[in-house]
């Protein structure tokens, strides 16, 4: 153990580093393979949990296609969770003097736990339409989760402040919040559709026709008030611009998506990128409102200088 202890990273470097990137994509893809589960009619393609089916922890051939996408997004689980594991060793050593990162890591381990268990939840009750959407906010939650921890490994540990007016902060998490909403009715509108994860699943209830109008409202608003962010932060030259700059770009490209899905039947494929890319949205706000603040009363050249020794 001491042997396995003395290997493993006391700074910031790149092995750090690669498990937290390998972490945040691991937690992008699996949303990929949990949408094609729902896109494809999958959703009860292994109709057990844990096993896939009463006899069998894996997929059989007599399963067929759904069987294997459904198993697959299983496999999914264990790789992401291996993943989490890895980051959580990588910081070990750092634990007590990096407890952001000690905290984002955990949090992220006990994330993929409770997600296993929601997802055991969602076959035994056939896929109901909102324990579904639980799990999708859920996952949505824990690429925000590593996204911030990809920031806070190359932030100076300590006391903070905010780096930009108060009005530019609050508007930041205003904006947050209508992003927060057009999420949730995103997930409600396809609740409701047409992609129910099986043909037996049970839908809302909710009209959907109506809930796709109510979901563009938030975001268009969303929409207007980056660009609001992204019009402050160049006039006034502040940290945030790159990324606000970013959140735009996504946005408009879940826009383009969001009009093409709608007039053209909802395709499968489209929805499915809609999906990713809300996550990706919300971590960019996330590392957005991070990127709020500074270390306090520290000049930029000692902030430099103490990211660049925890990263030696």
């Amino acid at each position: 153990m001491n042997r396995v202890t003395a290997w493993l990273p006391d700074r910031i470097d790149r092995r750090v580093r690669v498990v937290a990137w390998l972490s945040f994509l691991a937690q992008t893809i699996i949303i990929g393979t949990g949408g094609a589960v729902r896109l494809t009619g999958s959703g009860l393609g292994c109709p057990t949990w844990p096993l896939c089916t009463a006899d069998s922890l894996v997929t059989t051939p007599e399963m067929g296609i759904h069987g294997m996408i459904e198993f697959g997004n299983r496999l999914m689980t264990g790789v992401v969770g291996i993943v989490a594991l890895l980051v959580v060793l990588s910081i070990w050593r750092l634990r007590r003097e990096r407890r952001d990162l000690w905290t984002l890591a955990v949090i992220v381990v006990l994330g993929i736990v409770a997600q296993a268990v929601v997802g055991g939840i969602t076959v035994w009750t056939g896929l109901n339409p909102f324990i579904v959407g639980f799990h999708y906010v859920a996952s949505l939650l824990l690429v925000c989760v590593t996204a911030a921890y990809l920031v806070r490994l190359g932030a100076v540990p300590g006391p903070r402040e905010l780096a930009v007016p108060r009005w530019y902060a609050t508007l930041t998490h205003a904006t947050t919040a209508v992003l927060a909403v057009s999420i949730v009715f995103g997930v409600l509108t396809t609740a409701s559709g047409p992609h129910s994860g099986d043909p037996d699943a049970g839908r809302t209830g909710f009209n959907a026709e109506v809930l796709e109008h109510v979901h563009a409202w938030p975001g268009y608003a969303l929409f207007v008030l980056t660009l609001v962010l992204v019009v402050g932060a160049w006039r006034l030259r502040l940290p945030t611009l790159r990324w606000a700059a970013g959140l735009l770009a996504i946005e408009l490209v879940q826009i383009a998506i969001g009009l093409y899905q709608a007039r053209n039947g909802l395709p499968p494929l489209a929805v499915g990128v809609h999906m990713v890319l809300a996550a990706l949205t919300a971590a960019s706000m996330t590392v957005l409102v991070l990127k709020l603040k500074r270390p306090a009363s520290a000049p930029a050249e000692a902030a430099d200088a103490a990211v660049a020794a925890s990263a030696r």
